[in-house]
This record gives structure tokens, C-alpha cells and sequence, in this order.
């Protein structure tokens, strides 16, 4: 159990009780009354669930069906039943989708509504990319979009934006959560903590050496919703200011553990712009706002889509472990299967990689083009000076227990011309270098020759060659 204290539609309200696992979803339709939150693939797929949530890092939408009660502490949570103005006026999204006749059976309608009055809210009008975790079988995005597109020119209720703003929540908050404010946190010595410093963190690690680290739990929250799992001793990390943000050295660029992929996406960018483009494609709006580069690291997924990309730029992770550090390639982090080099109690502080120019190119195969998981997903970093390859990092996921660097196809590569016949002199490499297994989303055979196919791919777009789906036009 936990004590907790958060808004719900501008209301304090404060949990005494509250059992760490208990998702937002099952506690606004079960003991708050308020079911206009759907319950759809309760996985965080299909955005019914999807609410508002603010605090001092802004607003943003999320899944309420992986979204724990602990995460809410300090913050505000608005629901569909809580967007209407206090005379009772629509929000304008709510009045565009009426007439454009957005919703037909509803179900995923208050979904889209809280997702498109956050964007709205926001200033986004990327409409596509926003609402792709929406999903809607009925009515058709064409109406929904429409929709989007004429509230965007209508202003943001005064209502919204005062209620929303870091300063009205934490004044609203402040009588509920007792003499600390709503920033006291459980304690850190409890088998649930919600800590605030790496050093507090620390400590209830080597207290709670096998505890469970949640910061957004889009992992974590399907082993509460899908497999009924208990989680034991566990501490919510997501407010650890400290673990969060991209620093751009002079020699290096470094990631913060708790940096959400809706932070890094932009801040990478404009250093390697592919890097950003794989994080926009594996997780939706509401998922990149909770889920972090950390988690995707130390869940040690062989199908995760971050771990590829960051070892192709030769990334470090950053280990701690009580007032101990250390630093290992990240490729060493993965040893088999399910199995990390981390020792109990140790936990991932962030993770850094050298300043380079930009030679990274990743591509991501799945049945979906957005937001679905990889068949597998290559990363190819390849230094060329005059005209033969100097250097070769190439790393994959979906085609072992692990994501793994192609080493052989790399010692093809390095020393030799950068031309077609180098490139198919290294193909056959790719056989040295795995052996896939086949599964619902892609055979073995598929999976190596895809592989070989993305050197390829990597070659001829390296000699402007269009190559990508949005680019190639009939």
C-alpha cells in the first residue's frame, strides 16, 4: 500500500490505501465512477483508455490501462467526463467531432477526444502521427482528422490552460497532501518508494536488491494487466529529475534513464535524425510520452528498437549500484536470452555515446507500419574516407536472444572499397553472424535475407538512392 495525492478533473484527491499495481483504468471505472475511460486492449494499443495528464514537464496523453496510481502522484489527471467548461460548453474537439461526424458506435470516442484535446492543447498538428494510437474500426480516420483539423483553429479554453499549469496543481494539492506538499513522496525505506534522488534510489535498491524499477511501465504493466503478475517490493522512478534529459557534450551525448522517447525523439534529431524517426515509429504518441530509454535498455528485449541504434553509435551504459559505478559497452550488457550484466541492486543510470557525424541509418521491418513490434530491426553505422570503409558498426534486433552487432559482416566491410562488389562479397557474413528463429512475425529465412537485403538498402541510400517507403513514389 501507498499514499498518494493527485487531481482528478481539478478535484484533490488523496489514497491512503491505494495497492501499487491498481491501473488508473480499473480505479476511475471501478471506485471513481467515471467509465467514460474505456477498456479496450488494456495493453496500451488502441488509445481508448487514453486521459490527460499534467505537471511541471507539461501535458500529455496516456494510456490509463498501464498507468499505475503511484505514476499520478503530484499530478493531474483529466478524463472525458472533465472536459466540458464549468458553464458546460463543449471543448472545441469535442464540438468538431459532432460536425464532422467523427464517432459512430463511440467506444473509442472518448479516447480520441482526450487525445486530441492534449495535441490540441499542445499546439500539435501533426494529426496523423498524434492520433495513431487511437484506433477506430468503425468510423474511419477520415472524419476524425477532419475533426482535428478544425479545432486546431479554435483557441484553447482559459478554463483548460489555468487548470493545466504546474502552479494551479500544486496549489490545488497542497491541502491534500499534508505539511510536505504533493512533492513528498512514500518513503524510500518501504518495499514501495516513490524516490526523488538517484541516492535515495540507491539505497532502496541495496535495501530491495531483486525490487522492481518502474518509470513508465509500458513494459511492466502488461505483466500486471496480461499476466496477472505480482511485482513485489517496487519503486516508481519517473520523478527522478536527476536520471532525466540529453546533454550534448562537446566529445559526447548523453541520455538520462527516465528521458521519455517523446524527449529524446526531438533532442536527437538534429544530431542523428534516423535514430529519431525509429523512436517515432515504435511506440505511439501516448506510449513515447511513458515510456524511457532506460527501461528499453534494462528490460533486455531482443525485439527492443533502441538498444540497435545505440550500440551502432558505440554507446556506454551507465551502471550504479549503492555509491559504485561503473561503465560497460552496451553490447556487453546483453548476455543471453532474458539475462543482463547487472548485479542485484545495481540499476541504469543512462547512457552515452561519442559525437560523430552522422552515418546512422535504421530500419525498422514490421507487419504495421506504425507502432507495431520488429521483425526485426537493423542499425548500420559505416565511416567511408576516401572511398574505402574505415569503420563498421552494425546492429541488429529480432535476429537472436539479444540485439547483437553483425561482427563478421563488419570485418567484411572495414578495409575494403565502398562499392557493390564489397557489399555482396559481405552478404554471405550475415550467416556467420546469426541464426534467427522463426516465429509468428517472421521466419528464419526471412529474417537473414532481410537483414542481407538492409546492407543493400544501406548502400544504395548512401548514394541518394530513394529507398524508403514515404520517399519511393509510383
Amino acid at each position: 500500500m501507498t499514499d498518494i495525492a493527485f487531481l482528478i478533473n481539478g478535484h484533490p484527491v488523496r489514497l491512503t490505501d491505494a495497492a501499487p499495481t491498481t491501473t488508473l483504468l480499473d480505479w476511475l471505472r471501478e471506485s471513481r465512477a467515471l467509465p467514460g475511460t474505456k477498456e479496450g486492449c488494456n495493453e496500451g494499443d488502441c488509445g481508448a483508455c487514453t486521459v490527460m495528464v499534467s505537471d511541471d514537464r507539461g501535458t500529455r496523453a496516456l494510456n490509463a490501462c498501464i498507468l499505475f496510481l503511484p505514476q499520478l502522484h503530484g499530478k493531474a489527471v483529466r478524463t472525458v467526463e472533465g472536459l466540458e467548461a464549468p458553464d458546460g460548453s463543449l471543448h472545441p474537439v469535442q464540438q468538431a467531432m459532432i460536425e464532422q461526424h467523427g464517432s459512430q458506435c463511440g467506444f473509442c470516442t472518448p479516447g480520441f477526444i482526450m487525445a486530441m484535446a492534449t495535441n490540441h492543447l499542445n499546439g500539435e498538428t501533426d494529426h496523423d502521427t498524434a492520433l495513431a494510437g487511437n484506433l477506430c474500426r468503425c468510423t474511419g480516420y477520415a472524419p476524425i482528422l477532419r475533426a482535428a483539423q478544425r479545432a486546431a483553429d479554435q483557441p484553447v479554453p482559459d478554463w483548460l490552460r489555468r487548470e493545466t499549469d504546474p502552479g494551479f496543481v500544486r496549489s490545488r494539492l497542497s491541502p491534500v497532501a499534508g505539511p510536505g506538499g504533493a512533492s513528498t513522496p512514500p518513503p524510500a525505506d518501504t518495499d514501495v518508494a516513490l524516490p526523488q534522488t538517484a541516492d535515495a534510489l540507491a539505497e532502496w535498491c541495496l535495501r530491495y536488491p531483486e525490487g522492481r524499477l518502474v518509470a513508465g511501465a509500458t513494459d511492466v504493466g502488461l505483466w500486471v494487466t496480461k499476466q496477472l503478475r505480482t511485482l513485489g517490493p517496487v519503486a516508481f522512478i519517473a520523478g527522478i529529475d536527476a536520471l532525466r534529459g540529453v546533454s550534448v557534450g562537446d566529445t559526447e551525448i548523453h541520455i538520462g534513464a527516465t528521458t521519455t522517447l517523446a524527449e529524446l525523439m526531438p533532442a536527437i534529431a538534429p544530431h542523428h535524425p534516423d535514430f529519431a524517426e525509429l523512436i517515432r515509429r515504435y511506440g505511439s504518441a501516448q506510449v513515447r510520452a511513458a515510456a524511457t530509454i532506460g527501461g528499453n535498455i534494462a528490460n533486455g528485449s531482443p525485439i527492443g528498437d533502441g538498444p540497435p541504434a545505440l550500440i551502432a553509435l558505440g554507446a556506454v551504459l551507465h551502471l550504479r549500484r549503492g555509491d559504485d559505478r561503473r561503465r560497460l559497452a552496451l553490447e556487453d550488457f546483453f548476455l543471453d536470452y532474458g539475462k543482463q550484466d547487472r548485479l542485484p541492486g545495481e540499476f541504469v543510470e543512462g547512457v552515452s555515446f561519442p559525437r560523430q557525424p552522422d552515418r546512422l541509418k535504421c530500419y525498422k521491418l514490421s507487419k504495421r507500419f506504425d507502432q507495431d513490434i520488429s521483425a526485426l530491426c537493423g542499425c548500420f553505422n559505416i565511416t567511408v574516407q576516401d572511398g574505402h570503409v574505415t569503420g563498421a558498426r552494425i546492429a541488429f534486433g529480432g535476429m537472436a536472444g539479444i540485439p547483437a552487432r553483425a561482427r563478421p559482416v563488419e570485418a567484411a566491410l572495414v578495409g575494403q572499397p565502398w562499392t557493390a562488389e564489397t557489399v555482396a562479397a559481405a552478404i554471405p557474413a550475415f550467416a556467420e553472424s546469426f541464426t534467427p528463429l522463426s516465429d509468428m512475425r517472421a521466419s528464419s529465412r526471412y529474417r537473414l535475407d532481410a537483414a542481407s537485403n538492409l546492407l543493400w538498402r544501406y548502400f544504395h541510400e548512401d548514394r541518394g538512392i530513394p529507398t524508403r517507403v514515404l520517399e519511393v513514389e509510383p
